[in-house]
């Protein structure tokens, strides 16, 4: 192992400072750092048992230092093609905002803005004015407030209102929410007492009442929306629960979940109730998120009785989880759309969930030409247009599949997963998935704008 051989640090720096794609603007502090590591990876491969020359050391350490500043030039968290036909992808960042929502926080973003100031009285104001009338106004709710995300909601709540004593909740809603949280966790951190009643399948209205004491603090109902249950099982309805809560001088809170603000009941998508619903039905204090279902940004929305959110925003814990100025825009635009009624149109989420199959099949067909006219194709790889199903992902809507247009690629040159291995390192990279040794790559979420860099992308890859 004779490590005299490696180049130094500066002898590479010179050569590669040489090359032409290199320019003026380089960052000679990154490119020192990938000369470095080049060097500490062939010293590795050195120590393996491997044996070069030492101009094969110096040719193999100029191109691996190039390869690596430009992999340190990437940014880490970038754009990405979803061809997953999943639609909430949670790895993917989930919702795609409105255009009208990224452009409001892009307004906001390098500016200074009026978060918490009222520009009539030039005194200081909440960042919850921005979102509070149009809230109320879409759940029928007396008061609204915002934190970071839905198990902030939750916990914030039951902080609130039930630290210290017991919360009543059915057995089987004790959900797990993702990444291992679970509502037991969340009710245990707010110190909250969590009272299971029921069995796994089936609770009654009697289950509740033999449950009630001095020392319960609310009942809780958690919507089950990231599972399903059918068969022999029942769950008592929410206005029989509120009607229970209230003879007892006890709040009712509800857990939604992913929570939506379009029916998408009415377009045959899943059977997920709306916000204003469950107001309606007497809930006193209501969480739902807003990043799954109703596509905006993240966040955990709180709508109720203002008695109840009034104590909820004196809460500590409070500034702990409050949102930050993007969020705010974001979420302000996005449900501007909604009070305007645009949603299907300007919200990515609620257009991708309601897209009709014949829209489906022409951005298929149109992905499809883009595939199979390229000259020289047939002996790269075979492409098929099938019917297949999306699913909306992000722990909403279990059990619902949306018929939607595949299109499959069998590579001839290469593996399947190395074509997709490729395409993950392309620039925009592109997710699709594989079954049975095929490339499928679904349109429902692959928007109009990037058919075509998706088939150049596929093209350049095979």
């Amino acid at each position: 192992m004779d490590y005299s051989l490696l180049p130094k640090v500066d002898q590479i720096l010179l050569a590669v400072e040489k090359v032409p794609s290199m320019g003026d603007g380089y960052s000679r502090t990154v490119l020192a750092e990938a000369a470095r590591e080049a060097i500490q990876n062939l010293r590795e491969q050195i120590s393996s048992g491997l044996s070069y020359t030492r101009e094969e050391l110096f040719d193999i350490a100029i191109s691996s230092t190039l390869l690596i500043y430009d992999r340190k030039l990437r940014p880490s968290l970038r754009r990405v093609i979803n061809a997953t036909g999943v639609v909430l992808h949670t790895n993917l960042g989930r919702s795609l905002l409105a255009k009208e929502a990224a452009e409001a926080v892009g307004d906001i973003a390098d500016k200074y803005c009026n978060l918490e100031i009222d520009l009539e009285s030039g005194k200081r104001s909440s960042r919850y004015d921005h979102l509070r009338e149009l809230l109320c106004a879409l759940t029928g709710a007396e008061d609204a407030m915002a934190v970071n995300n839905n198990a902030a909601a939750v916990l914030l709540t039951l902080d609130t209102l039930t630290r210290g004593g017991e919360a009543i909740v059915s057995r089987g809603q004790l959900v797990e929410i993702g990444g291992s949280f679970r509502i037991p966790d969340i009710m245990v951190k707010s110190g909250t007492s969590l009272v299971e009643v029921g069995t796994t399948n089936k609770t009654h209205l009697s289950d509740y009442v033999n449950s009630i004491n001095e020392n319960t603090a609310a009942l809780l109902q958690v919507h089950p929306s990231n599972f399903t249950m059918c068969g022999f099982v029942e769950e008592v309805g929410t206005s029989d629960l509120t009607k229970l809560a209230h003879e007892n001088n006890i709040p009712m809170i509800y857990d939604l979940g992913s929570g939506c603000l379009y029916p998408f009941v009415e377009k045959a998508v899943g059977s997920e109730p709306l916000p204003k619903q469950l107001i309606g039905e007497g809930v006193d204090v209501l969480t739902f998120s807003g990043d799954k279902l109703l596509g905006g940004p993240q966040a955990g929305i709180i709508v109720g009785k203002k008695k109840y959110i009034d104590m909820i925003k004196k809460n500590p814990l409070t500034r702990a989880l409050r949102i930050d100025k993007f969020t705010v825009a974001a979420l302000e635009a996005t449900l501007r759309i909604y009070r305007d009624g645009r949603e299907q149109e300007c919200i990515p989420t609620v257009s991708m969930l309601t897209a009709s199959i014949n829209e489906l099949r022409e951005k298929g067909k149109e992905l499809y030409r883009l595939l199979a006219d390229r000259a020289g194709a047939v002996s790269l790889y075979e492409v098929k247009l099938i019917e297949g199903v999306s699913l909306v992902g992000g722990g909403s809507l279990p059990g619902v599949e949306l018929p939607t247009f595949i299109l499959e690629i069998i590579p001839k040159r290469k593996k399947t997963t190395d074509l997709l291995a490729d395409l993950r390192a392309g620039d925009p990279a592109l997710l699709g998935y594989i079954h049975e040794d095929k490339a499928l790559f679904d349109v429902r979420t692959i928007t109009c704008d990037e058919l075509k860099i998706t088939a150049e992308a596929i093209i350049a890859s095979v």
